[in-house]
């Protein structure tokens, strides 16, 4: 297993399973934010009622899901066994929705069939160099595909490739993986290199209340 697997098995061990149902009372919904009941939805992927779509770094595969309910060929990877278990065990067996273990790089340089849109939602996107990631992405979209993305915003100041420290136990070190941190007109400025239009880039705020950081969220037409 290679060290960023088991860097998020440990990081799905500390995060908390997604809730029955949300605010609505929907046992499936999208979620871009870290925050519950806040921001857009699947509305930003801009999908038709039968096309295909990629999670990169699904995790425990709740928005990939909701997309199978709505009639969408899902397809979640995640090079975790962990989340990917978690995923199967809640999800698993539903129409239309299929997971994969796989590094994303690697899934995205196989080809086979193309998607309609690729997303990711605090994954895949913020973890792998956009140089090597991108025109990936755009590879494999169809055209006039969407890219959709969404992470934190960087800290002022600290841009380009970042670590980010997982916790372990006490008397352990804790497991690093690199994160790419940009302000939006960066990203808009990468995507349009990598030949994707239609670039929109902002920071959506925080929900009213003590937490101040807002989710940066990214689209782009293929």
């Amino acid at each position: 297993m290679t060290e960023t697997a088991i860097a998020w098995n440990t990081y799905s061990q500390q995060r908390p399973e997604r809730r029955p149902v949300n605010a609505a009372g929907e046992t499936t919904w999208f979620n871009w934010t870290q925050y519950a009941d806040h921001g857009p939805g699947v509305e930003l992927l801009d999908l038709r009622p039968d096309g295909r779509v990629l999670d990169l770094g699904c995790g425990k595969g709740g928005n990939a899901a909701h997309l199978a309910t709505l009639g969408l060929d899902a397809v979640g990877v995640d090079v975790s066994p962990v989340q990917l278990r978690a995923a199967e065990e809640r999800w698993g067996g539903a129409p239309g929705l299929e997971f994969r273990r796989a590094d994303a790089l690697a899934y995205l340089q196989e080809g086979g069939e193309d998607f309609d849109a690729v997303y990711s939602v605090y994954g895949v996107v913020w973890f792998t160099d956009p140089a090597a990631l991108l025109p990936l992405v755009r590879d494999r979209l169809r055209p006039g595909g969407t890219l959709a993305f969404s992470q934190r915003p960087p800290v002022e100041g600290c841009y380009g490739c970042q670590a980010s420290y997982i916790p372990r136990g006490e008397d352990e070190d804790p497991l690093v993986v690199k994160r790419w941190d940009y302000e939006p007109h960066v990203w808009i400025s990468l995507l349009r290199e990598t030949g994707f239009t239609d670039v929109t880039a902002q920071v959506l705020p925080a929900p009213p209340g003590n937490r101040k950081t807002g989710t940066l969220i990214v689209t782009a037409r293929g």
